[in-house]
């Protein structure tokens, strides 16, 4: 869509101006929203997606296009927050789900799916020995950090500030008020010695250390090598768990970010696009660490969920990981994302923005601001006006990104997308000059 050039004075203001041409741009929109709020707290049911003055409604998919319910069509580059990564309706996917659909969708019993994905896990993923299924990556990182409680006998757990593990164990922007009450205690991302030091403190009471190897709500913000092996060294040293969630993660190599770094963490967590776009959890490592599932145990750890084997997620799962994002694809989507992530730091640097753009492969997140990222709370410290200005700038251009400035890739896309992005980002940062920091 068109946009017309204004002159801003202020951040505040040109934010404001940008809301109220998103409101006029989008009435159907609205009225879905206020209609929305008769039923739903907030009009809204899962507190990602809400961003002022209100989200769009959105009404279909195809490809690597949207589109919402007032007509305007957008390349998707938000990807369901990495879950998307099959595009819209995948044939191969689409054919998986109707075939087993046909067959019965909730049989009560095992069926040949989950061994087949199992072993396909174990396939791609070096760290996965043995794995159980579940239906999000909340559910993937509670019952990791209660199997590490479990196997240890130990209660205390290490996380780090700023991240982000599922809707009950958030340490971020959501708070942490309606968190599990886990005995937390807390590090700084990449801070080696600070780390090392409560994990010799803890010793013998800490059950586990979870870690995303690169944030991903959290900034997008890689784990130093130095500090993931100090990681590994010193969980091993007092006989703790490392946890690795790669939720999101585990797109970015054909085996995962701790294949691509030959590193072994006890449990790795899964979820988003490894259910071909369904409901999907998992988490799997050691057969130490994993072996007490097994039933036929008499001190076996019970693990149920109705849905845990649910033939839909199974089957788009496998069909995903065998015919559509093979290690090949894996590869060359991630260097596609490299590429892009390099030409949107280039745009910065020519318009003399001060900002970065930081990620892995096809995941990566704009911050518009020139000091040093080492973790989630310095991506925290990043003004939330700044992040939804460029947000609806670039939805305003016809690109539907994440309110956080997450920007992630899908198998449909291909140079032109890229092109338009780059396009589309150029063109609001040169818009939005005069209130962005500048170098």
């Amino acid at each position: 869509m068109a946009v017309t050039a204004y002159q801003n004075y202020d951040l505040a203001a040109a934010l404001l101006e940008a809301e109220g041409r998103f409101a006029d741009a989008n009435p159907k929109s609205a009225a879905a929203y206020a209609e929305a709020c008769k039923s739903l707290p907030g009009g809204n049911t899962r507190t990602v997606l809400f961003y002022p003055p209100f989200p769009l409604v959105l009404s279909k998919g195809e490809g690597c296009h949207l589109t919402d319910i007032d007509g305007h069509e957008y390349v998707d580059f938000q990807v369901e927050q990495t879950a998307g990564i099959y595009g819209h309706s995948e044939p191969e996917i689409l054919d998986a789900i109707q075939a087993a659909m046909k067959d019965g969708i909730t049989l009560g019993g095992p069926t040949e799916r989950e061994a087949k994905l199992a072993s396909l896990f174990q396939e791609r993923f070096p760290a996965v020995e043995l794995v159980r299924f579940t239906n999000s990556g909340t559910e993937a990182n509670l019952l990791a950090l209660s199997t590490a409680r479990a196997g240890t006998n130990r209660n205390q757990l290490i996380g780090f500030e700023g991240s982000y593990h599922g809707s009950v164990i958030s340490f971020g922007t959501y708070g942490n008020k309606m968190n599990v009450p886990f005995p937390w205690n807390f590090c700084t991302y990449n801070d080696i010695e600070g780390t090392r030091a409560k994990i010799q403190d803890l010793g013998a009471d800490l059950a586990a250390v979870i870690v995303e190897p690169m944030t991903g709500s959290g900034g997008c913000i890689q784990a130093h090598p130095e500090f993931i092996t100090m990681l590994r060294e010193e969980t091993k040293r007092v006989g703790a768990f490392l946890i690795f969630d790669e939720v999101m993660t585990s797109r970015l190599s054909p085996q995962g970010l701790h294949g691509k770094w030959n590193l072994k963490p006890d449990l790795v967590t899964f979820g988003k696009y490894l259910g071909g776009g369904l409901t999907f959890g998992a988490f799997g490592g050691s057969v130490e660490a994993m072996e007490r599932f097994d039933p036929r145990r008499k001190d076996a750890f019970a693990h149920a969920g109705t849905f845990n084997n649910n033939v839909l997620s199974l089957s788009a799962a496998i069909a995903g990981l065998t015919k559509v994002y093979t290690p090949e694809r894996a590869e060359k989507l991630n260097a596609d994302g490299d590429k892009l992530r390099g030409r949107l730091n280039e745009v910065l640097k020519k318009t003399g923005i001060a900002g970065q753009v930081t990620g892995i492969g096809s995941m990566m997140m704009v911050h518009l601001t020139p000091d040093p990222l080492n973790g989630p709370k310095d991506a925290d410290k990043v003004d939330s006006a700044l992040r939804g200005l460029i947000h609806l700038a670039l939805v305003e251009r016809g690109y539907y990104v994440a309110r956080r400035n997450m920007i992630v890739l899908s198998l449909p896309m291909a140079e032109k997308e890229f092109d338009g992005l780059v396009e589309a980002f150029a063109d609001s940062v040169n818009h939005y000059r005069s209130v962005l920091p500048r170098i």
